[in-house]
């Protein structure tokens, strides 16, 4: 009997997969937001975010609200330097209700990876035909536990 192909869970398999390693500016908002976990638990709870903690960097972040049945996601805090590169204000607005450009491509299928796996994902974007002008960047997406479920979204953008 011919033995089956084994699963694997090589970065290859996997959405938006974390790299080996981060930019520098990423790597400390993830470094932040493992140190928010409590004992033993996969993610930390929302309410323990505090954007002060991360005051030069509170330009590149977010927090993206996380809506379940159906999946939404709102956006709950933008940095100035995200929203400017977004050049509109998006605070307070469903993500499936914009267009998704820069610093936002595949936002939602992203967001919705962290939220399946409850764990962080990652997103590169280079230039190319379809990025307008907008300046190469990656983006980290961290989830966080609230109400049952993933609640809230932690996300950091860094322009290359």
């Amino acid at each position: 009997m011919a033995s089956k192909p084994r699963a694997t869970t090589s970065s290859a398999t996997i959405p938006y997969a974390m790299p080996k390693k981060l930019a520098p500016n990423l790597a400390r908002v993830q470094a932040y937001w493992e140190g928010l976990r409590r004992g033993e638990n996969n993610m930390p709870f929302w309410d323990d975010v505090n954007l002060s903690s991360l005051p030069d960097l509170s330009p590149r972040l977010m927090l993206i609200d996380v809506f379940a049945k159906p999946q939404r996601f709102r956006f709950n805090f933008i940095g100035a330097q995200v929203g400017k590169q977004y050049s509109e204000t998006i605070a307070g607005k469903f993500a499936d209700e914009m267009e998704m450009k820069s610093p936002f491509e595949y936002l939602l299928s992203q967001a919705s990876a962290t939220v399946e796996r409850g764990a962080p994902s990652y997103y590169a974007h280079a230039m190319g035909a379809k990025s307008r002008g907008a300046l190469p960047y990656s983006r980290l997406l961290l989830p966080m536990w609230g109400d049952g479920h993933v609640g809230m979204l932690l996300g950091a953008c860094d322009w290359r």
